[in-house]
């Protein structure tokens, strides 16, 4: 966890309020029913039921929203959400248990400053309104005792942590090492000769040479474990021709999207709300005068300009200030107009045309989408009796036969990744399913469903000599002249080395006058900036490179300009990474000591009571 101030953001404010929010949503405004109230404790600082759950909830519904796709609970068991999100409560409680133990917490006049900061509390004047704060808290099912409870816990943990980790920070000479490792570069001349430089081809390969070489090379000719695996499997797509679709549905489709497929024209905009006409003149004279940006007016009012943002708005939207707003050019900021919160100012930041798309234009699109829709809600109901059969002993191959459902095979060594080896839910299976697992089924993330049966497990093996001998024959006579060409290289470089030129020895010479040690700009060879770092000022050597030589002169090394702007700000990047690095391994040595000390109970029974109300 990174460095924190001793105080409490307004943008933790908005974010805890926003997590309860989301966490109560559809839940009510009560707690989680059942006759236990905590799920676990550290000393006797209690893990609520109420916090798991809706830690759970959340956890879900933000992989639901990065994913547009449902998370059926199993599924966020599977990808570790459970023991995620009751680790990262434990370490709060953690926090919390040890803050109480040292009596740390913020007193009433600071918590009423917070609260009155949060502008989700603000009236329309933008000061604190009693009414709003309560009007918002009922809306997330929260009283006012819990929420302010939450502040000063989120408060206390602030402060603990600012205490363990505000002094972190490093020596100069740890820095100064990680920079001149970093920043330090390099300047070269070299050269490449190929094949063409050979004074006699390289003669074919006997059978015994491809054997030896086979035989030295074996790792590069051995097939990794591979696990045979028998399949069915049946997505949307596969059953999209049996899917109808009639032109009801299509036209209520389009009927209901009528707002997504014909837009008016918009405008991206920004809205600074005032008390009153005066304060709105006033704020505008000084833009007008140059006094004051937009962007100066709204921090002067302590806000952020997420907070003045209303995104992309018709006129409709905008009421009795349309016709003032759609009448500015991008970046003009208006003079007060009116809106439902009172005198504002308006600034355009962008113009988005008109859409229409007419119902012939949007057909296929929607034709499509209800088909897969219906194919999804086709497998979803026919999964059920699929498992059904499996369990009465069909096989897979009995049930590709009566079913949908389409069989394969493949040999499984982790590196596949088409058809269906690139669905995340049988990769994970494929790596965990034994020869005593039942075929069950299983969802894919589509909206389709499979599967697999293990038939065996082959450790790894040499692919036989016969089978590849084309594909050593190739790396041999690479090999070869490799081998030749660094030869002719070495006798180069120890010429240059004496002092003749490239050029009086025939070769082309390119330079790079300061690389860094990451650098790979396009056409230099693989290894050549890495070799470069490895060799002294003025040495030459040659490199090996694929079926080629490079011939390398190091001209000079450049030291770290610490006045580059682009140096200090890898020295900041540097020693704010380090910093963070230490930090990091403070808070889990402190949060991992403060268990040991206080004890962890966790009640089994009440997660599991928690897990069955999501199922």
């Amino acid at each position: 966890m990174a460095r924190k101030s001793g105080s409490i953001s307004k943008t933790f404010v908005w974010i805890l309020l926003g997590l309860l929010i989301i966490g109560l949503a559809g839940f009510g405004a009560t707690s989680f029913s059942g006759g236990v109230a905590r799920v676990g404790s550290v000393g006797d600082t209690e893990i609520t039921v109420d916090d798991y759950f809706r830690g759970l909830r959340n956890e879900i519904r933000a992989v639901e929203a990065q994913t547009g796709q449902a998370l059926p609970f199993q599924q966020a068991q599977q990808l570790g959400l459970t023991d995620q999100v009751l680790s990262q409560l434990v370490v709060f409680t953690a926090l919390d248990h040890e803050a109480a133990s040292l009596g740390i917490s913020i007193g009433d006049e600071r918590l009423a400053q917070e609260i009155r900061n949060v502008p989700a509390f603000a009236g329309s004047d933008g000061d604190f309104n009693r009414d709003a704060y309560a009007f918002a808290l009922q809306n997330a099912g929260l009283d006012e005792a819990e929420f302010e409870a939450d502040l000063r816990s989120e408060s206390a943990r602030t402060l603990l942590q600012g205490a363990i980790l505000a002094g972190t920070s490093l020596p100069d000479t740890y820095v100064n090492t990680l920079l001149t490792y970093a920043a330090e570069r390099r300047a070269f001349t070299w050269t490449q000769i190929d094949d063409t430089a050979l004074a006699e081809p390289i003669p074919a390969p006997t059978d015994a040479q491809l054997q030896a070489f086979y035989d030295e090379n074996i790792a590069d000719y051995t097939r990794p474990e591979t696990r045979a695996l028998t399949y069915a499997w049946l997505t949307p797509e596969m059953i999209l021709d049996t899917v109808e679709v009639d032109a009801d549905s299509l036209r209520a489709a389009y009927d209901e999207r009528t707002q997504i497929f014909n837009q008016p024209e918009r405008r991206l905009v920004e809205r600074l709300v005032f008390a009153d006409d005066a304060a709105a003149q006033a704020a505008y004279d000084q833009l007008t005068a140059g006094e004051a940006t937009f962007e100066a007016l709204v921090e002067a009012r302590g806000l952020d300009l997420s907070d003045a943002d209303l995104g992309d708005v018709s006129a409709a939207d905008l009421g009795d200030a349309a016709e003032v707003v759609f009448a500015l050019s991008v970046g003009d900021v208006s003079a007060p107009a009116p809106s439902d919160l009172g005198p504002a100012l308006y600034r355009v930041n962008g113009i988005l045309p008109a859409q229409s798309t007419s119902f012939e234009e949007a057909e296929p699109a929607l034709r499509e989408e209800l088909a897969l829709d219906r194919a999804r809600r086709v497998i979803e109901t026919q999964a059920q009796s699929f498992d059904d059969e499996m369990a009465a002993g069909a096989t897979l191959e009995e049930l590709t036969d009566s079913t949908d459902m389409q069989l394969g095979q493949i040999g499984w060594t982790g590196a596949e990744d088409d058809g269906i080896a690139a669905y995340d839910a049988f990769r994970e299976l494929a790596e965990t399913v034994t020869t005593e697992d039942f075929p069950a089924i299983d969802q894919l993330g589509d909206g389709g469903v499979f599967a697999l049966r293990l038939d065996d497990i082959q450790p790894p093996a040499p692919i036989p000599f016969d089978e590849v001998r084309d594909q050593v024959a190739d790396a041999w006579t690479q090999a070869q002249v490799t081998e030749a060409l660094v030869a002719q290289a070495e006798t180069l470089a120890a010429q240059l080395a004496e002092g003749r030129t490239f050029e009086a020895l025939e070769l082309t010479p390119l330079t790079e006058t300061g690389l860094t040690r990451n650098a790979s700009p396009q056409g230099l060879p693989p290894g050549l900036v890495l070799a470069a770092f490895e060799m002294e000022k003025g040495a030459v050597q040659a490199v090996p490179g694929a079926g080629a030589a490079l011939i390398l002169r190091l001209d000079d090394i450049i030291a770290a300009d610490p006045e580059a702007a682009e140096v200090a700000q890898l020295s900041q990047v540097l020693r704010d990474q380090a910093a963070n690095d230490v930090a990091n391994d403070l808070f889990r040595a402190l949060a991992s000591d403060i268990q040991q000390r206080a004890g962890v109970t966790i009640d089994q029974t009440a997660i599991n009571a928690v897990h069955a109300s999501f199922q």
